[in-house]
């Protein structure tokens, strides 16, 4: 019994032994130390805009001359001149109030800033006056063509009775004989047998519009100077090129080269039937003559109407309605973009600042409000 005892007592603190040992072999596992709160994920940045793919050849191929370029007549510097006079000139309008630089203010890129601009006795016409700035370029003058010519174009706004309103031919021709600096001017200008005339009138104004032209970083582009335009105005010019607006916005004016229809591609909402009003051909309803971009930063509000006061709409519309496109944000403010590299510098005094005129005389037609 007492043996027994003692071998239990032995295998006990064996046991015990064996357990405390393995009790230092293998601790209980240590706590995990407290962590910080999980930061928030690093939201991804946004992806690259595309790099410029196409060559500069290719781009500046979309605004060269056409291949048959109607040669412009040879102005003379006295022809040029008496234009300018005659541009700034009121008394070519029933009640000396208006002139062409009233609805086309030189000052402010060849626009008046209106959806529409006021005649006599403040009429106002449905369309947009148009810049003229680069209007020489053009395949045709008005929105709907009208006037083949610039010289045409001049000579309409005169007898226009929503315009400057005048009774007629007649009365020009006693306005302007009436005073004596004009009669000398013409003669200097229009050699020959009766100087004086409402077409060497239109002739003169055409010359001095020829005049009207600006130069911006995006002609040093079309030079060779591919640095002329940034990164961004760039991807717009590709992105402009390769959606199809070149078709239309081509030629050194970057438009001002076509007709084409309003709503080629999905209907635009408007009642103005465009060039039909003069052909009277189907094809040509709601077709207008393709505006210059130059400048069109500075010559809103935009479209025949004068009904888009953002260039960024401008652009979704013309998107939409011309192409069948959709333009993301980031493509609409490339291509906005590269329409401000068109904008150029303004010419000197010389050309936009209003020339001394010469006084009316006592056989002068009087203003008539009527």
């Amino acid at each position: 019994m007492s043996r027994n005892r003692l071998l239990l007592g032995v295998g006990l603190v064996s046991l015990g032994a064996l357990s405390s040992s393995c009790s230092k072999e293998s601790p209980p596992p240590a706590q995990p130390a407290p962590t910080a709160a999980a930061a928030a994920p690093t939201p991804a940045a946004p992806p690259e805009p595309p790099k410029p793919k196409m060559s500069h050849e290719k781009l500046v191929s979309f605004f060269r001359l056409p291949a048959k370029t109607v040669k412009a007549p040879v102005d003379t510097p006295e022809q040029v001149a008496l234009g300018r006079m005659l541009f700034f000139e009121k008394r070519l309008s029933k009640n000396h109030d208006i002139s062409c630089n009233s609805c086309h203010d030189l000052a402010t890129f060849g626009v008046d800033g209106k959806p529409t601009s006021e005649g006599h006795r403040g009429q106002k016409g449905s369309r947009n006056a148009p810049t003229v700035f680069h209007a020489a370029g053009h395949v045709a003058q008005f929105w709907d063509g009208r006037a083949a010519t610039l010289e045409e174009q001049a000579s309409g706004p005169m007898m226009n009775p929503l315009e400057m309103a005048m009774p007629g031919e007649k009365h020009v021709l006693a306005t302007l004989n009436s005073i004596p600096e004009y009669v000398k001017r013409f003669q200097a200008s229009f050699p020959g047998k009766k100087p004086v005339s409402v077409g060497n009138a239109a002739r003169a104004i055409a010359a001095f519009e020829r005049k009207l032209l600006t130069s911006s970083r995006f002609d040093k582009f079309l030079a060779g100077d591919e640095n002329a335009l940034t990164e961004q105005e760039r991807r717009g010019l590709e992105l402009f090129a390769s959606a199809g607006c070149t078709t239309c916005h081509n030629g050194p004016s970057v438009g001002g080269t076509s007709f084409q229809k309003l709503g080629l591609i999905e209907d635009f909402p408007t009642e103005d039937k465009g060039r039909f009003e003069v052909t009277q051909n189907e094809e040509d309803l709601h077709k207008f003559r393709v505006p210059t971009l130059r400048n069109v930063e500075k010559t809103g509000p935009w479209f025949h109407d004068g009904s888009v006061k953002e260039l960024p709409t401008a652009v979704r519309l013309m998107a939409k309605h011309q192409l069948g496109m959709s333009f993301t944000d980031a493509e609409v403010d490339d291509i906005v973009a590269f329409l401000k590299s068109l904008t150029g510098e303004l010419p000197g005094d010389d050309i936009l600042s209003a020339p001394e005129l010469p006084p009316s005389t006592r056989t002068t037609p009087k203003p008539d409000p009527t």
